[in-house]
């Protein structure tokens, strides 16, 4: 008796809403259920109904803390996580090729180049990016160009830059900008090193472009054939979300640490230990990694620390390894990777930059 499982003209259907594999062996894979994503969901609307209830009854100060930083974390990333859902959605109709064509050909300087400098001016929140660079890893970015676009984004924003000139000024905005560049090349670098060596598990989604291949016709044929219609923008939200969904469960947990971690860590614990000293460092990097701070919310931070503490290094610091540490981050490249050597690689390739490029700001500003 032949089996159909074992023809290779059987192609198994999948089924995206119950993740179940149906195939003609009837075998059924059910999904587990997502803890995290519930449980974040659920203390958020707790507090939620807490601030509700706010208006009628005294809450106890751990609690007020906790609304409170729930209401100004949700504030804080609604837009970019909003954002980062459409391009999601929106990378998921263009064609693989033109993604690579535009960012230019993986493990070449010329498309690390190109991945650094589009991190830099897209204007979006960590949350935000994170959404986009993993798309971009789906549709066949190399291992370098996504982290490369990654690492220069957080607070690279033209928004933010412009509100770092107002509290900083220009001249060590600038000095952040191009030291954040140069950390997203090297290690853009290193990661594409690793992948070609075969350190790490190489990007299954790369795809080769033909020479022939024009960009500019391509673009031209999509815009023409584009559908713009609502229902077209509506099923477009619907696979951002479902595509974003990974990322989204850890941005949820992050507010629930982030609450947790201020309505129970006395402030004043860390007021004291963010001088220009190798210490103050460490100490901020150590704050940077706890703590999950929007990009929105490390800007004035990491001012603060530049104009009160005198500690520009620190300031530095503060900004680039609130990203390089952060578990969101780490999480959602560990979930679409599938690899937590790539995901653990992201600290231990930047960190060591980001310290000693704030060493010399501190010890040369």
């Amino acid at each position: 008796m032949s089996k159909c499982c074992n023809s290779k003209q059987q192609e198994p259907v999948v089924n995206t809403k119950t993740k179940a594999t149906s195939s003609c062996c009837d075998v059924e894979e059910k999904r587990t259920f997502d803890w995290i994503t519930w449980l974040s969901v659920a203390f958020i609307v707790g507090m939620l109904i807490s601030l509700a209830a706010s208006q009628f009854t005294a809450l106890p100060p751990q609690v007020n803390v906790m609304v409170m930083t729930t209401i100004e974390m949700l504030k804080a990333m609604w837009w970019g996580i909003f954002l980062g859902i459409f391009a999601v959605g929106w990378l998921n109709r263009i064609p693989k090729e033109v993604v690579i064509k535009t960012l230019g050909p993986g493990h070449t300087q010329r498309g690390l180049l190109r991945a650094t400098l589009a991190g830099v001016l897209f204007d979006l929140c960590n949350h935000g990016i994170l959404m986009i660079a993993m798309k971009l890893y789906e549709r066949g970015a190399s291992l370098g160009q996504v982290m490369a676009f990654l690492i220069a984004s957080p607070w690279n924003s033209f928004t933010l830059t412009l509100i770092l000139i107002g509290l900083i000024g220009w001249q060590m905005t600038l000095v952040f900008i191009l030291f954040s560049v140069l950390i997203a090349w090297i290690s853009g670098s290193l990661f594409d090193y690793f992948e070609r060596k075969g350190h790490v598990r190489p990007n299954p989604n790369t795809i080769e472009v033909a020479d022939n291949y024009r960009l500019r016709t391509e673009l031209r044929s999509l815009w023409q054939g584009a559908d713009l219609s609502n229902r077209a923008t509506i099923n477009m939200l619907k696979d951002g979300v479902s595509g974003a969904q990974m990322v989204i469960r850890w941005i949820l947990f992050g507010i629930v640490m982030v609450a947790l971690i201020r309505a129970f860590v006395p402030e004043d614990v860390f007021g004291e230990f963010f001088g220009p000293t190798a210490a103050g460092m460490l100490f901020t990097l150590l704050v940077a990694t706890i703590m999950e701070v929007c990009s929105e919310g490390s800007t004035p931070i990491a001012a603060d620390l530049v104009n009160r503490a005198g500690a520009p290094g620190n300031g530095f610091t503060f900004l680039m390894a609130g990203a390089s540490t952060d578990y969101t981050e780490i999480m959602a490249i560990k979930d679409t990777m599938k690899s937590w050597k790539i995901a653990l690689l992201l600290p231990l390739v930047t960190v060591p930059q980001i310290l000693l490029l704030g060493w010399l700001l501190n010890q040369f500003s």
